[in-house]
């Protein structure tokens, strides 16, 4: 495992061969001290004035009551070390009682906090945008001059566990006309039961990745809202996973009698699911998933040789990729007809053209079709939230983007952790939801 000194001396190089300082060192120094100094007297007045208050009087002012117990009288200070966004404080005063000091708690530092919470939290905040925990310690040694610990660094996200935890138990207050359900694989280590010696002679539990996947649901409203509504890490996406997702869904108050569609990839255990919970509920299947489906059933029979527009002629190579591109564009078309009666005209011209070259492929796509144009009953501005799951599949892929840098999560805590942090950003980037309130 690379040590703190060793990342300090990393950065130090790609700095000094990479980039160019246009202050002086000596200068730049001279700025960062004086700028520690200030938020030094900052941060130990505002120390000294939440003793104060907790104490309910200042220093040497007389109480009508006579003697205090320990437990409230000032015994000078103790000295801790403590991270800020200007560097690092080394011997931090801090007020101290004469007994107790264990049990007080501080709300500007906490105990055992090494790093000011503002800046873990922008620890977070760059850690939700892909950055590894190593990455991490390179970039805040730059703007603290000082190498946080992978133990500091990893703390970030548990930092925000109890708010999770609370977001996970909150009622929910109003039942969505439409929910988009899905689910997202990633790999999370499991012991094993085993235990193996390392090489300084310590037992280790042995550990297994398995592939596990986060269901979540997503509600919309008619007014372009948007935001994921539950999740949770299941095994599988049989009827009994989810099943059990949508009871919890309805545990913390979501109305059966009021959603009125649900969009999914079609999975049969969904739809099982939905036949005990939301039995009244009308199923849409993910028109991009479905035109996306027959891309598998290409023969690419008759293949032009020249370009239709410029006369040019095409290798074999360039005519499939023509001709696929041309087939799932037209499939889509189908589903961005205005009405469903325009949309049944498109889709008999779509099989006219497309049957006698692709007749597998159109059998796929228009076996089933029937449930892609359950979104119709809905008004027409409503029509591109909810024709497909693309709205979540797009906040998905922000999360593998995380997970595949992760590669395995040590637990389901860290997965479910980590989901709700890309989730928090991505209603925030696009202005879903207010989770300082919700959450």
């Amino acid at each position: 495992m690379t040590t703190i000194a060793e990342v300090e001396t990393q950065v130090k190089r790609i700095w000094r061969n990479s980039f160019q300082s246009e202050l002086d060192e000596g200068l730049e120094a001279c700025l960062r001290q004086q700028a520690l100094a200030g938020v030094r007297v900052v941060l130990e007045t505002a120390l000294v004035e939440e003793f104060n208050a907790d104490l309910g009087f200042a220093p040497y002012e007389r109480q009508a009551s006579g003697a205090k117990p320990a437990e409230r009288q000032r015994s000078g200070s103790f000295r801790r070390e403590v991270v800020t966004a200007y560097g690092r404080i080394a011997d931090l005063r801090v007020p101290k009682l004469r007994r107790g000091n264990r049990r007080r708690p501080w709300r500007i530092l906490t105990r055992h906090q090494s790093v000011l919470q503002t800046t873990l939290d922008k620890a977070l905040y760059l850690y939700t945008l892909g950055l590894s925990v190593r990455d991490l310690q390179e970039a805040l040694y730059l703007f603290l001059d000082h190498v946080l610990s992978r133990t500091a660094v990893n703390r970030v996200t548990l930092a925000v566990h109890d708010r999770m935890k609370r977001w996970q138990t909150e009622a929910i207050e109003a039942t969505p006309p439409v929910l988009l359900v899905d689910g997202v694989w990633m790999k999370i280590l499991y012991p094993t039961g085993q235990t193996w010696t390392d090489a300084s002679g310590h037992q280790r539990q042995e550990v297994r990745g398995e592939e596990r996947v986060i269901l979540a649901a997503l509600a919309v409203w008619p007014d372009g809202r948007s935001y994921i509504l539950h999740y949770e890490v299941a095994s599988d996406e049989s009827s009994e996973t989810w099943t059990a997702f949508l009871a919890h869904l309805i545990e913390r108050g979501l109305n059966p009698q009021a959603v009125q569609m649900v969009v999914s990839d079609g999975t049969q255990g969904l739809l099982d699911a939905l036949k005990v919970h939301l039995p009244h509920t009308r199923s849409q299947r993910c028109t991009e998933h479905k035109a996306r489906g027959l891309e598998r059933y290409l023969t690419y029979q008759g293949l032009p040789r020249t370009d239709a527009q410029t006369g040019q002629p095409l290798s074999d190579a360039q005519a499939r990729q023509q001709r696929r591109c041309e087939i799932l564009h037209e499939a889509r078309e189908v589903f961005q007809a205005a009405t469903e009666a325009e949309a049944h005209l498109r889709l008999d011209a779509f099989v006219i053209k497309w049957e006698p070259v692709e007749p597998k492929a159109v059998h796929n796509f228009t076996w089933g079709i029937k449930r892609c144009f359950t979104f119709y009953q809905f008004p027409e501005t409503f029509h591109v939230l909810i024709r497909s799951t693309n709205v979540l599949e797009r906040f998905f892929r922000e999360f593998r983007t995380k997970a595949d840098e992760i590669g395995a999560f040590p637990n389901e805590t860290s997965a479910m952790t980590v989901f709700y942090l890309v989730m928090v950003r991505d209603h925030a980037k696009h202005d879903r939801i207010d989770f300082a309130k919700t959450g």
